[in-house]
């Protein structure tokens, strides 16, 4: 018997693992539950680890081709875009895995599928959306992208992070996120139920915070309501050192022992703990075993999970049977990639304002000036990879313009303690900081770069290297810049005697201080203990770059976030401002010029309500990898449409959010869902560079039942002189109920590209069931007998067209309604 390919079918993949599992002792099953798993030579079993990081690129790996931060690529609102990278990604992930198949997995950590409740998450630029079904429809396509669409076997194993409520990184650990079941199955679950449903990622993480008090490593939610979501058995991970958190900082059980067997008969299959040292993890789960507090079936249950992702990705199977063997190493980094990259940047760029400066006009003589401590820089995050090049936005500006100036708007200072100077060295290697100058010629200059939260940089002029402490606390010129999980290159001017300052390293939490030696070491515990230093001005970074400005034609200021710096994981923000010294330059440009556009970079939204009154115009990406300068000049000089949208609501003001613990949106009135406030920028805002209007709306029926649909269909016209993209967007609203019920929801877009004076009808489909609540007394979606406003138009506040459906419930008790508490009117 033959299959349609001709091949005489073997044993079903569940016959396969039962096979293994039989075969394997108990002490090489328990060998599989660690991260990193031994290989069993007699089974022909390889060596296999989880989680290679592809957030947006391979991670932490070396070269890799870096995508825009994935909040950009949400941006875009292009799911075909966002499946493209993942499948580059998953390409580069293959390439890396077949030249080092033991140090690189195939089992991927990504994506994270959080949705973005909080502004102020740490970690802000790994989500998709505030929005649960556009986090879920995106996540889908890259995790789609990143599996591959080969029916049998997997490129890569994607895997969801993070199970679940989990959005804040101050005390993340200990803090409990609580969850009402409203929130929890409309809010929560849908953006982790679309990728596992269409089967597009087959693993999760879980979470290093509780979930209504429960370690979310021992949350009965795994289980009962996690594993049902996907239809095929899904592998559940621990995050990292999270299990050993059961029984330490979180005193759930008493000793680790009893920890690990409480997280694997939770329904933890593999553990990250420990690095590549497997021998605790196996010596717990061992120990457990014998105390009687798990049994064999347990360890069977999860290694029958592991075995069963390792075997979709071929691991059990010769090379010449895998579709996936001629992955070649120069995919690394192809020419393809690089376009992909270049692309995805140049749709992630978000028009915010423009008054009609842009886009700008080449032409013989412009003067342009990029100012600003992004102009000349592309960073990178904690999960990004090793960029292969990058292009800044003055390197891009400056192949295309003829005159073109630049400065980064940072002070320069020099730093005296009594009558002797702060020196260090000026070759490219760096040296120790000392206090042995004793005149100011003989100082070593400093720029000093402002990235919010009083954190600031040092960069030694003598060689463009940053500052950082060394093991011994010894300060030394001889960083890139501030990186790694632990950042030693950034500091805080604290005030100290007679006008001096006090450096006090961030890192460490000490202060600077001069040893007998000369040396500067971050090693005072006490501020009365530290140097206090004269800080002399050397030069004012915003008055010089202000009269670079008011030379040019046109001032481009590029300001934004470090991704290492106040706002990245461990780390949460405490407002939306933008850094003083930043605000400042902005403001002094253009006083200088008001021909001044802010092109901004970050991480997460900012509260730039003075830019938004005063410029005339505002550009926002996240940062856009490799190719980030020339997407931005591409969008600048309208070679490209300005094509992105906001997949999350910029406020005015901190002051407009609840507290960051506070996971109840509904009685928060949180997110663009229940926020009754009016934005700096709502869901779905971006402008473009031609006119777009909407006429026509029509649905398919007045009235569905509670299991129909409908079909929404609305003319769209360019009206404008010049080639453009719209995302056309739905929402609905509902308008009585017997629970309060979001201001807005959205339901479905579709991009459109039209050419001048092209109209075209854009048909969405919207499904009564998607209009259901969770009734907590039912334990089950209900939908109630009620009218719902369709709103159509370019963001959640822009609506365009109004209309009504009718849906008719599925049994009598759903009829009664009344005014939804949190019902606002349509627009």
């Amino acid at each position: 018997m033959t299959d349609s390919t001709g091949r005489t079918p073997g044993p079903s993949p569940a016959a396969r693992v039962d096979d293994l599992l039989a075969r394997l002792t108990l002490t090489e099953k328990i060998g599989l539950l660690h991260q990193w798993q031994a290989p069993v030579d007699r089974l022909g079993l390889p060596p296999f680890r989880t989680g290679t990081e592809a957030l947006h690129g391979v991670a932490w790996l070396g070269t890799a081709t870096v995508f825009p931060q994935v909040i950009g690529l949400a941006s875009s609102w292009n799911a075909e875009l966002v499946r493209s990278v993942g499948a580059a990604v998953g390409a580069e992930v293959r390439a890396k895995h077949h030249a080092d198949p033991e140090r690189v997995g195939l089992n991927v950590w990504a994506p994270v599928v959080n949705p973005l409740r909080d502004p102020r998450w740490g970690r802000n630029e790994e989500g998709w959306s505030e929005d649960p079904w556009l986090t879920g429809h995106l996540a889908t396509a890259y995790a789609r992208g990143l599996r591959g669409d080969h029916p049998d076997r997997l490129r890569t194993a994607p895997t969801l992070k993070h199970f679940l409520g989990y959005n804040n990184e101050t005390d993340r650990a200990t803090t409990s996120s609580d969850l009402p079941p409203r929130v929890l199955h409309e809010y929560e679950l849908p953006a982790f139920r679309a990728p596992l449903a269409a089967g597009a990622a087959v693993a999760v993480m879980a979470s290093y915070n509780l979930v209504n008090g429960v370690p979310a490593h021992l949350s009965p939610l795994i289980e009962g309501e996690l594993r049902p979501m996907a239809p095929d058995e899904i592998m559940v991970v621990g995050d990292a050192g999270a299990a050993t958190n059961i029984a330490g900082v979180q005193g759930r059980e008493p000793d680790h022992v009893h920890g690990f067997a409480a997280a694997l008969r939770a329904g933890i299959d593999n553990f990250t703990e420990d690095d590549t040292n497997s021998a605790l993890t196996t010596g717990r789960i061992a120990e457990a075993l014998e105390r009687g507090l798990i049994t064999t079936a347990h360890v069977d249950r999860a290694v029958r999970r592991i075995l069963g992702v390792r075997l979709r990705l071929g691991d059990l199977d010769p090379a010449h049977e895998d579709p996936w063997a001629g992955v070649a190493p120069d995919v690394v980094d192809c020419p393809a990639h690089r376009e992909l990259a270049r692309e995805a940047a140049r749709q992630c760029v978000v028009l915010l304002r423009n008054d009609g400066l842009l886009p700008l006009t080449a032409r013989p003589g412009l003067r342009v000036a990029v100012l600003g401590p992004l102009a000349d820089a592309v960073h990178t995050d904690w999960y990004s990879g090793t960029l292969p090049y990058a292009v800044s936005t003055l390197d891009a500006l400056a192949a295309r313009v003829g005159t073109v100036t630049s400065h980064s708007g940072a002070d320069r200072i020099a730093l005296r303690a009594g009558d002797r100077y702060v020196r260090c060295a000026t070759d490219a290697d760096g040296g120790p900081l000392t206090l042995d100058a004793t005149a100011a010629t003989e100082a070593t200059w400093f720029d000093v770069f402002d990235w919010g939260g009083d954190a600031v940089a040092l960069r030694a002029v003598a060689n463009g290297r940053h500052v950082g402490g060394d093991d011994d606390a010894g300060l030394v010129n001889d960083r890139t810049g501030p990186g790694g999980w632990i950042v030693r290159e950034t500091f805080r001017f604290r005030p100290g005697p007679d006008g001096t300052v006090l450096l006090h390293h961030l890192a460490t939490g000490r202060y600077v201080a001069v040893g007998p030696d000369g040396r500067l070491r971050a090693d005072a515990a006490e501020p009365g203990a530290g140097t206090p230093f004269a800080v002399e001005l050397v030069a004012d970074g915003a008055v010089e770059a202000a009269a670079l400005a008011a030379d040019a034609d046109v001032v481009v200021v590029a300001l934004g976030n470090h991704p290492m710096v106040n706002g990245r994981e461990t780390e949460d923000r405490v407002d939306l401002a933008l850094p003083a010294g930043q605000e400042a330059l902005l403001r002094a440009a253009y006083a200088a010029n008001p021909r001044t556009v802010l092109a901004l970079t970050s991480s997460y939204p900012y509260a730039i309500g003075w830019a938004d009154a005063h410029l005339p115009a505002v550009l926002w990406s996240a940062h856009g990898g490799q190719e980030h300068g020339a997407a931005l000049a591409a969008v600048l000089f309208g070679d490209a449409e300005p094509g992105g949208r906001l997949t999350q609501t910029w406020y005015a003001d901190a002051a407009e959010l609840p507290d960051l613990l506070d996971y109840d949106i509904i009685d928060a009135d949180a997110t663009y869902l229940y926020h009754r406030g009016d934005p700096l920028y709502p869901l779905g805002h971006g402008l473009g560079y031609t006119r777009f209007d909407y006429a026509d709306l029509r649905l398919s029926a007045a009235s569905v039942a509670a299991d129909g649909e409908v079909e929404v269909r609305v003319e769209v016209t360019n009206s404008g002189d010049r080639p453009g993209e719209d995302v056309v967007q739905l929402y609905t609203r509902q308008r009585r109920s017997r629970v309060k019920q979001p201001l807005r929801q959205l339901r479905g877009f579709a991009r459109v590209a039209l050419a001048p004076g092209e109209r075209r009808v854009v048909r969405l489909r919207l499904r009564a069931a998607d209009l259901g609540w969770w009734d907590e007394t039912r334990g089950a979606r209900v939908v109630e007998d009620a009218a719902h406003t369709v709103l159509v138009g370019r963001s959640a506040t822009d609506i365009r067209l109004v209309g009504t459906l009718r849906v008719r419930a599925a049994s009598a008790a759903d009829a009664p309604a009344r005014e939804a508490t949190g019902a606002g009117r349509s627009r």
